[in-house]
């Protein structure tokens, strides 16, 4: 039993839930009194609940998605229907913007907007406490990565065998597309180094095969982006396998000499182009270098075996379906997938 639980629903099984672990890292002298409870949405919102409840949490974190929104909403009603005085907590990107008019929004009693790594800990505290927020939206400020714990220690030994352990360098996005939510996450923060560096290590000890960079633009600090690559290339075996998000008109020497040192198959680098028509770009306020991608992307096709996954999207403002398709085709003719 635990008074505080953390939930979610993942899109599979394999997708361990990064933010809970963070909040549950971040809990301080409530963590004793919580627990995760993670499901995916192939399983029945009813049955969700019934598990729920039957850990017997005063309080209830559930994050919240894109992908989960709908189920999660019948999860919470069903919450709510059978235990009123249960307080249901939301959080994650999808209740972060608009939440005025959001079904779900309505049907819990609270919602933290934003990182809410270290303001789920001092509205539970609150809570149980007996002090009822005075507000149902509540919105979180950015923390900085100095106050906060890493959550690594959290991936338990089924995770370490079974699921995709993601990890973090940085948060933040320099860029303000205005199609994307990622251009409101600013500024960009990077976590410190020695500490994650000593975090990956243990979890390479621990036998984990495969790590998903979830930063928005791993590449952007040079240096650092340097150092993660080094480190994980000195310690590669095989079988390793490494996914970055990284910006495609930044890529140095720097990056170029320690990318092409490693083994084919070893690492995917998926990059956001959007778009190659420049008028568009500067529609959308999507700041690239073309030229310098087309290079980038040349010598990441001759020169290394790296796994290229690149995205573009149609339907962008100004976008014709001529100019994506000679997009989708360049792409295609550069080695990307």
């Amino acid at each position: 039993m635990a008074e505080i639980v953390l939930s979610t629903l993942n899109a599979k099984y394999i997708h361990a839930a990064f933010g809970l672990r963070y909040l549950l890292a971040n809990l301080g002298p409530l963590q004793a009194r919580a627990a995760i409870a993670e499901f995916d949405i192939n399983q029945r919102p009813v049955d969700i609940a019934e598990q729920l409840l039957a850990l017997k949490p005063r309080i209830v974190g559930l994050g919240i998605y894109i992908w989960n929104a709908a189920p999660a909403a019948e999860v919470v009603a069903t919450l709510k229907r059978v235990r009123p005085d249960l307080v249901v907590i939301l959080g994650g990107p999808e209740v972060s913007y608009e939440v005025e008019d959001q079904a779900i929004v309505k049907l819990a009693d609270y919602v933290i907007t934003g990182e809410a790594d270290l303001k789920f800990a001092e509205v539970c505290g609150r809570l149980l406490a007996g002090e009822r927020p005075p507000g149902k939206v509540m919105a979180a400020e950015p923390p900085d990565f100095s106050r906060l714990a890493l959550p690594y220690d959290y991936y338990d030994a089924q995770d370490v065998a079974h699921r995709v352990i993601y990890v973090e360098a940085s948060r933040g996005c320099p860029f303000t597309c205005e199609f994307c939510l990622s251009s409101l996450d600013i500024p960009v923060r990077q976590a410190p180094l020695p500490a994650l560096l000593g975090h990956l290590a243990r979890l390479l000890e621990r036998g984990v095969r495969q790590f998903k960079f979830v930063d928005r633009t791993f590449n952007l600090n040079v240096a650092a982006g340097r150092q993660i690559l080094q480190f994980l290339l000195d310690r590669h075996e095989p079988g390793r396998f490494f996914h970055f998000e990284m910006v495609p008109d930044r890529l140095p020497e720097a990056l170029r000499e320690v990318i092409a040192r490693f083994p084919p198959g070893a690492l995917q680098l998926e990059v956001g182009i959007q778009t190659f028509n420049e008028a568009v770009g500067a529609r959308i306020q999507r700041r690239q270098n073309y030229q310098r991608l087309d290079e980038n992307f040349q010598f990441l096709r001759r020169h290394t075996g790296v796994h290229l996954h690149a995205d573009l999207i149609a339907g962008l403002p100004g976008e014709t379906l001529e100019s994506f398709a000679a997009g989708f085709d360049r792409l295609a003719a550069l080695g990307a997938q």
